[in-house]
């Protein structure tokens, strides 16, 4: 079993503390969710309570996975009550996030107002340990649910043993596991099937796991997938290279709700001859772009030269600051530029 120095430091840190939030990323995906809900349901098993608050909404059909004795608190839609609660934490704990940047206009509470001890627990390349107490972090494995599960393993409560740890906390690290991992179709590693196995063997249901994650679209998220596919995706660099964007309008002829968009950057690579995919969405200020490839393509190292991000290497977004008129454009020339430096 893979183990982590810092683990012993944080269940002490959790077992002295009273006031605990929990806090992940901005745009939370499932292993966003996945790891601030499991971590919940651990330490609602071990007798602590904590708050959970992420700096936006996230799919719906993530709601699954969101506590119904203490739901998600999200920062927008009530940013003086959650620094209130940020103010009292003698803890705050972040999940999946690799610094202060990836949670907007939360940074200032949880980086500069709070006294709180800050413990970071990542998946992410190259993170910012500098304002945290405690960092554990692992490149090697496929998502922060995964490292989460190995460490729960380590706590004195489980001991090692799968079968100790309630369902709910099993079910939202598989969760993690599944949408990272894109249903197991990249970022895989040994220790993420032999973990997915245990989880299973805990009795977590991943038929009915998987229904709730991935099939239970809307009929306009459909359309729009079917729109963006036959008007909007773009093949460069000799078809090596795909690209689709997004604008507001399309997004309002489609009823668009958070996380409709959810997968949609993956789908050209399965075209052949297709190593790397974009989608290039329109939010408020700025344009978000998701990035994916196959084999050695490193889009991380494309995300930190011309998208002002980073992530893995064959996942990674970034943010452009221009009108999304102008990101094809740019797009193309930034590949062209990557590819012949590469």
């Amino acid at each position: 079993m893979r183990t982590y120095k810092n683990t012993e430091q944080l269940w002490n840190l959790t077992g002295s503390s009273e006031r605990i939030v929990l806090v992940a990323h901005t745009n939370p995906d499932g292993d966003a969710i996945g790891s601030v809900s499991a971590m919940y349901y651990f330490l609602k098993q071990t007798g602590r309570n904590a708050a959970m608050i992420v700096p936006n909404a996230f799919p719906d059909f993530l709601s699954c996975l969101n506590p119904a004795d203490s739901p998600v608190s999200i920062y927008r839609n009530d940013p003086q009550e959650c620094n209130r609660i940020i103010a009292e934490a003698d803890l705050i704990i972040c999940m999946d996030m690799s610094g202060p940047s990836r949670i907007d206009e939360m940074s200032d509470a949880v980086f500069q107002d709070s006294k709180a001890k800050r413990i970071l627990i990542d998946h992410h390349l190259n993170p910012v340990a500098g304002p945290f107490d405690v960092v554990i972090s692992d490149t090697e494995v496929s998502s922060t649910c995964e490292l989460l599960l190995s460490m729960i393993l380590q706590a004195p409560d489980i001991a090692g043993d799968i079968d100790k740890l309630n369902l709910d906390c099993a079910t939202s690290i598989a969760a993690g596991m599944l949408t990272d991992t894109n249903n197991f179709a990249n970022s895989i590693f040994p220790s993420t099937l032999e973990r997915f196995s245990m989880l299973l063997k805990r009795g977590v249901d991943r038929d009915a796991l998987y229904n709730a994650i991935f099939c239970s679209y809307s009929a306009s998220r459909m359309k729009l997938m079917g729109h963006l596919l036959s008007e909007k995706m773009t093949l460069i660099q000799d078809g090596s290279v795909a690209f689709i964007t997004l604008d507001k309008a399309e997004k309002d002829r489609y009823s668009y709700c958070t996380g409709d968009s959810e997968g949609f950057v993956n789908l050209p690579l399965k075209i052949r001859g297709v190593c790397m995919s974009a989608l290039l969405t329109e939010d408020d200020g700025f344009v978000k772009v998701s990035l994916r490839s196959k084999g050695t393509l490193d889009v991380n190292l494309f995300a930190r030269q011309y998208c002002n991000g980073g992530g893995h290497r064959n996942a990674s977004g970034g943010r452009l600051y221009m009108d999304i008129s102008e990101t094809a454009a740019y797009f193309t020339a930034s590949i062209e530029d990557y590819f012949k430096k590469a």
